[in-house]
């Protein structure tokens, strides 16, 4: 028996080690996503911010954010080194029913979770790029990873109540890996930043004009969309929690299939979207299309049939081109379309969940999306609104027509092309 659970305990979690390993790698995702549809004077700035994004929120889920969210600290725990530990578990799956439960390292599952917490930051980066005081972003990064997603995170996959409220959990919520527990989340920051940040200049004419400012690198943006569809499976397949067992396996085999077929059909209907609307196939809303059906299947990636899930991500394709032509006419500028991606479709995610799940409430689901987006919508124009009174959020104009890399980097992404 004992050999048995060590095996079950080593694959599990090395599963969920390399699940995590993906998932950090979406943070090149969206490095690169985001450097290809900014222009090239900001390019080296926003690089900056997304590898000290992933760096800081590291270090404050670590400090704070994990004992927040889960009550657990595993570093002071000192359990990682503990010679007894399989010992250990092993008499309490005794004494809980040993099969069917998750058995991984508290070390592997932090792990896990603060990639979860940097790729929610990650969001808000392309949403406030190219006008954004790099320090002062850095600084709302310390706060939301910190203190803002934790204690969400807390109410909803761990469970406690809402400031002593109400419990989502008994509500009958459900977010199998974060359509609004992450990507809502991130989203709903980033519109609470760009709303007191306002648009660059030059994206708004009068008369309700909007002028297009393309990005500077679309090979790399498309290159970013592959690297995040890659890691999505990591983010929705560790989700499932463990492998070491048939029926595990066959989960993670379904939630596989399910993330792929989303992004398929979010792709393809965002493609068709935009050459009906536009007369032309746009790159751009393509990609979005996919991101958006990864954003829309992942608050159940288990339960849909393939076709279903298709469908679920074609609609996510749809809404994400209808919300960036929508926000653009309410002169809500987001370079990436990172609010409509994240946020709109991470809604739909979690609105999409009762109609393959019949165990889940679309009541539940609007209580729990409710509740995300209030608290971190005024926690985080609250900690912006801090910043900007105290140090300001927003470069210069001057500095924003030279563009972020010389003012916050002091050297460009691509010096060859200038001009001497």
């Amino acid at each position: 028996m004992e050999q048995i659970f060590e095996l079950q305990y080593a694959v599990d979690t090395f599963y969920f080690l390399v699940c995590g390993a993906l998932v950090m790698w979406m943070a090149a995702g969206f490095s690169m996503l985001e450097s290809g549809l900014v222009r090239s004077k900001n390019t080296a700035e926003i690089l900056t911010k997304n590898v000290a994004l992933y760096s800081i929120s590291c270090i404050m889920y670590m400090i704070c954010g994990y004992m927040i969210m889960y009550d657990g600290a595993w570093f002071l725990s000192g359990i990682a080194g503990d010679e007894n530990l399989v010992q250990d578990l092993l008499s309490a799956s005794a004494e809980n029913g040993f099969h069917g439960d998750s058995v991984y390292s508290d070390a592997s599952d932090f792990f896990f979770q603060v990639v979860f917490v940097a790729t929610a930051m990650s969001i808000v980066s392309g949403a406030v790029a190219e006008r954004m005081k790099m320090w002062s972003f850095l600084l709302f990064v310390v706060v939301f990873t910190a203190f803002i997603y934790p204690l969400e995170g807390s109410w909803t996959w761990n469970g406690k109540d809402v400031f002593g409220w109400f419990n989502l959990a008994d509500a009958g919520f459900s977010d199998f890996a974060g359509s609004g527990i992450v990507h809502m989340a991130g989203a709903t920051a980033a519109l609470a930043g760009v709303i007191l940040l306002g648009p660059r200049k030059g994206k708004y004419g009068p008369g309700g004009k909007v002028i297009a400012i393309p990005g500077a690198n679309l090979p790399l943006a498309t290159l970013g969309t592959f690297i995040l569809w890659m890691g999505w499976f990591g983010f929705n397949g560790g989700s499932v929690l463990k492998l070491g067992d048939a029926a595990s396996a066959n989960a993670v085999a379904v939630v596989f299939l399910n993330t792929n077929a989303a992004a398929a059909g979010g792709l393809v209907m965002a493609l068709i979207v935009a050459r009906l609307w536009f007369g032309k196939a746009d790159l751009t809303m393509a990609l979005n299309g996919a991101l958006a059906g990864l954003v829309a299947i992942t608050a159940e990636p288990l339960a849909p049939s393939p076709l279903i899930a298709t469908l679920i991500g074609a609609a996510g394709g749809t809404m994400v081109v209808l919300s960036i032509v929508l926000l653009d006419k309410l002169r809500i500028d987001d370079p990436v379309g990172a609010i409509s991606v994240h946020g709109v479709v991470g809604l739909w995610g979690l609105l999409a969940v009762p109609i393959t799940n019949p165990d889940v409430k679309f009541t539940g689901q609007l209580l729990g999306a409710a509740t995300i987006f209030v608290w971190v919508f005024l926690a985080s124009l609250v900690i912006w609104g801090i910043i900007k009174l105290v140090m300001g959020i927003r470069i210069s104009e001057e500095e924003e027509l030279q563009g972020a890399d010389i003012s916050e980097c002091g050297l460009e992404a691509y010096p060859e092309f200038v001009i001497e």
